[in-house]
């Protein structure tokens, strides 16, 4: 039976995408700039306490990316969707922290989800990995979710610095070129090449209808008198008593 294991002398296996072509390939061929918003989602933090965004935002910017928005807003699902919705028609990644657990106050997720059109699954499976090698069974608290929202690619992680950390440098740092490659590269049903959302088609113009008035065709037995009250009995006749039932 032949050696199904990888010996020192086998080929390196084929790390290419299923759509053909590396990786590398791809981040090669990927803008190296990417349009980033930031939302972090806390009822307490401000722009001076809000660690885990301005570490972020920083972060992005020494990786020569474009911060086009920033937001702080509350644990509250309108707020949180009021915020990704506008971020994603202004760039092309949305970075939010914060709303990930499973507190009474923790909404971030259901919201996400009920936005993405593309689920990337992986995402949080690979931050579940990272963080599991830090705290252990803990990790399996954090519903960390990523996904293609409308034009954008939306990624929600917990508040904690460490955990923006975790997912910024064992996962997206490297990979934001690669995602607007994939992203562009082929567009996304209903989202125009330039990122922004068409504008809604002009409705069809109803047609016109007219109705014609035609004359009235004399019932059997002529048109009932004046003050005879008309109705079913007035044009066919009235019935007297022993006619029987109507």
């Amino acid at each position: 039976m032949a050696d199904v294991f990888p010996t020192s002398d086998s080929p390196a296996p084929d790390r290419g995408t299923p759509q053909g072509g590396s990786a590398q390939q791809h981040r090669d061929a990927a803008p190296r700039a990417a349009r980033v918003a930031v939302v972090t989602v806390s009822d307490t933090r401000t722009t001076e306490t809000d660690t885990s965004g301005q570490y972020l935002m920083s972060e992005l910017r020494a990786a020569g990316h474009d911060v086009v928005a920033y937001r702080i807003v509350k644990d509250d699902a309108v707020e949180i969707r009021s915020a990704l919705v506008q971020f994603s028609r202004e760039a092309q990644i949305v970075l939010s922290s914060g709303g990930t657990g499973i507190t009474g106050r923790d909404v971030t997720v259901p919201v996400v989800e009920s936005l993405l059109t593309k689920p990337i699954p992986g995402f949080g499976e690979l931050f579940r990995m990272l963080s599991y090698q830090q705290v252990g069974g803990a990790a399996m608290l954090s519903r960390a979710v990523g996904g293609l929202c409308r034009g954008a690619v939306l990624f929600a992680m917990p508040g904690s610095l460490n955990a923006v950390k975790t997912a910024w440098e064992g996962i997206l740092r490297d990979e934001l070129p690669h995602l607007i490659f994939e992203l562009e590269r082929h567009g996304q049903p209903g989202v125009a090449a330039t990122g922004a959302e068409p504008a809604p088609a002009e409705p069809a113009p109803t047609a016109r209808v007219t109705l014609e008035r035609l004359p009235l065709s004399p019932l059997p037995g002529g048109f009932p008198a004046a003050g005879t009250g008309g109705g079913a009995a007035a044009g066919l006749g009235r019935h007297k008593k022993g006619d029987g039932p109507l």
